[in-house]
């Protein structure tokens, strides 16, 4: 019946939801929101829909904790999918039906739960800090377009009302989706509290079209990214219409209200998209942009502009910076653009999460660098993107699996301690006086610059700028965009380390999420050479070794693992190899001892045949064949080997000279073939083969005995 139902009748009561095991997160969640108690009310008696809420808020907070803990990750494809529906449900749940706006809901939840079970799942206390952290930033990044979602909705609602299907487009449900996070089936839960349907095959054909059409657009961007010309910039810098962008709110985490100022076609500017033809790739100017344009090694941000009121979206695909205008280029899906519009500026939270990780992540390993290769390590060069960051840095040597393990100890370290990340413009002067600060050879920095330091505080730093003590921090000069606190990078694993030119060494890391999965990658790949330590010995093994290890080789994961992953393969490739030369050994033997006895033991007979039941080696055939060829040339040999299971065999005919007279060894071979399947070749005395039918031996060695005792 499951526990629930169990606990249900021995407490007596009508409901799961009304036993001891819900009434702890109830009551929770009654503190943290502050709404009414929960009365056990069901569909139309639950009138303001709170009990409802409680019951989803606590079965989706249980859902989330045991999968976050199992090693689950919200993303957008599979049953990460699953996670961050279930998540942005509830977060709609506690907004909408208990107006909690605060934030961070189900991680104040989630201990209670967690203090409630632990002594039966004692996994879930592990590692309780990245929980916590996977369920603040997903819950942050849907919140900040919930309500501009809702909105929408709310148009989408009306306009369906009116129609005599009562039913919501399939289109919209898309862009509730694409652009505002909105899983098809919230919109349909929404759109059952308004009595309306929606348009399922509608809506898989915008899906789709939107995915062809996404395509497209990435095709025309990679050939030719939109870009503001030294004509443009030189026409930019003459009007006092279209200032210099205000990119002050990228360090944010906000929307931003701002108005439209520029609109640039590639040529020339327009006061309005409508002025430009449909599906072209367009550069929009903004008064100010909460969004990150690529400079420093970091890669752009991406998101949206929107007018909610007017559905009007574009999709900003890249934000690049010349002169200090920042254009976002991309396309507009829907509306139009004019300049002075006032617009809603949003990035993709769930993108800029992992390029602040792999953005600190980036300083905290330029330290250890640094600790373990010694003060001669010089940046290069370094990229940070969504998925991984990059690192290149001066050093003559390749960096040995023990180096790098320390390095790996050293940033895995820093996370642990959780160190705040301070940043302030400092004096460039100032700023070049404060002992153990790095900075990238040749690079020209702004004056003040922004200096990041990891662990203290740069007004400490500015204090006593030559104390040496600083020396064992990460303090940089840097303009992007950084986590709070180390210990929100997670995880930290490297996953290549390179040479890329003379002296130029080159490492690949993975944090966050992308660090875990490698991991789970590495645990998984680990738990299948257990599998396969653990298979009997033959051809399945064999077979699946083989293909495990081109596998092991095109494996993206950390170099330490791999490494170890590698030497447990060999060690196990080892036995299977050490016990193919044992078998082979008695299998030779096994052989070859059969053929001497039966010419000892039948010195008349002219010829032996025989199936030796031993794994289907054509090289034992061989070797028997050279010892009849040696010491009994007078007569002759037809050997099959192969066990009766097995999905090969293998065949030989050796013919003395006097009998090659009666009768042709390709003759002997073909008969066998006829029940064994295969082909066999050769030439004069000596002909050899495989077949595929091992149930048609027996007939086969009926066969050739009956042709041999006819010929011969």
């Amino acid at each position: 019946m499951g526990f629930e139902r169990l606990v249900s009748i021995l407490q007596d009561v009508r409901s799961n939801y009304d036993t001891d095991v819900f009434q702890p997160l109830f009551e929770k969640i009654q503190e943290i929101t502050g709404v009414r108690p929960y009365t056990g009310k069901f569909g139309k008696d639950d009138i303001d829909g709170i009990d409802t809420a409680y019951r989803v808020l606590a079965d989706h907070v249980r859902t989330l904790t045991f999968a976050l803990a199992d090693g689950g990750v919200p993303n957008n494809e599979g049953r990460g999918y699953v996670l961050r529906r279930i998540l942005r449900r509830g977060v709609r749940y506690v907004t909408k039906y208990m107006n909690y706006k605060n934030g961070k809901f189900f991680s104040k939840l989630a201990p209670t739960l967690i203090e409630q079970v632990k002594h039966i799942f004692p996994e879930l206390t592990k590692d309780t800090a990245t929980i916590f952290e996977i369920l603040d930033e997903e819950e942050a990044s849907f919140a900040k377009t919930l309500v501009n979602g809702e909105k929408l909705f709310e148009e989408y609602a009306i306009k369906a009302s009116k129609t005599p299907e009562q039913t919501l487009s399939g289109k919209d449900v898309w862009r509730l989706y694409d652009t505002y996070g909105f899983p098809v089936d919230l919109t349909r839960l929404m759109a059952e509290e308004a009595g309306l349907k929606i348009d399922e095959e509608a809506f898989e054909k915008a899906r789709i079209a939107s995915k062809e059409a996404s395509k497209g657009n990435g095709q025309k961007t990679t050939k030719q990214l939109l870009k503001l010309d030294v004509h443009a910039l030189g026409s930019l810098k003459t009007n006092d219409k279209i200032p210099v962008t205000d990119d002050s709110a990228k360090y944010g985490s906000d929307n931003v209200t701002t108005k439209v100022v520029g609109i640039y076609s590639g040529k020339e500017f327009y006061e309005s998209t409508s002025e430009i033809t449909e599906g072209e790739q367009i550069g929009v100017l903004l008064e100010k942009t909460p969004f990150y344009a690529e400079q420093g090694g970091q890669e752009f941000d991406t998101g949206s502009i929107l007018i909610p009121e007017t559905n009007t979206e574009f999709k900003v695909e890249n934000v690049q910076t010349y002169s200090g205008y920042v254009l976002h280029t991309g396309y507009l899906t829907e509306g139009k653009l004019s300049v002075g519009a006032t617009v809603i500026a949003q990035f993709d939270e769930l993108r800029r999460w992992p390029l602040k990780n792999n953005h600190t992540g980036t300083h905290v390993l330029n330290l250890a660098l640094r600790e373990v290769l010694g003060d001669g390590v010089d940046q290069k060069g370094s990229l940070v993107a969504a998925e991984k960051l990059r690192f290149d840095f001066s050093h003559k040597a390749a960096v040995s699996l023990k180096e790098l393990e320390k390095i790996e100890a050293i940033c895995d370290k820093t996370i642990k301690e959780d160190l705040k990340v301070y940043t302030k413009p400092v004096s460039l002067e100032e700023a070049r006086g404060i002992s153990g600060l790095r900075a990238v050879f040749g690079e020209t920095y702004p004056d003040p610059v922004r200096v990041v330091s990891v662990g203290v505080p740069v007004e400490d730093l500015l204090a006593d700028p030559a104390n040496h003590k600083w020396n064992s921090y990460s303090i940089e000069f840097c303009g992007g965009t950084h986590v709070n606190k180390t210990g929100d990078i997670r995880d930290f694993v490297i996953i290549e380390e390179s040479g890329i030119a003379k002296g130029i060494r080159r490492i690949v890391a993975v944090t966050g999420n992308e660090a875990h999965e490698v991991q789970q990658m590495a645990k998984d790949f680990d738990a299948l050479l257990d599998s396969i330590a653990k298979l009997p010995f033959g051809e399945a093994k064999e077979k699946q070794l083989k293909e495990t290890n081109t596998k092991l080789g095109q494996l993206s994961i950390s170099v330490l693992q791999k490494a170890a992953l590698k030497a447990k393969f060999t060690k196990i490739e080892k036995s299977v190899k050490d016990e193919v030369k044992a078998r082979t050994k008695a299998d030779s033997k096994l052989c070859l001892d059969s053929v001497k006895n039966y010419f000892t033991e039948n010195p008349e007979a002219k010829y032996f045949v025989s199936h030796v039941s031993i794994s289907s080696n054509a090289k034992i055939i061989t070797e028997a064949i050279n010892l009849v060829k040696k010491q009994h040339k007078d007569k002759s040999l037809f050997l099959i080997t192969g066990l009766k299971n097995d999905s090969k065999v293998a065949q030989g005919t050796y013919l003395s000279n006097e009998h090659l007279k009666k009768l042709p060894a390709t003759e002997v071979a073909a008969l066998a073939s006829k029940f064994i399947g295969g082909r066999a070749g050769g030439k004069g005395n000596v002909v050899q083969g495989m077949g595929t039918k091992a149930a048609g031996v027996d007939e086969a060695i009926d066969a050739v005995t009956k042709l041999l005792s006819e010929k011969l």
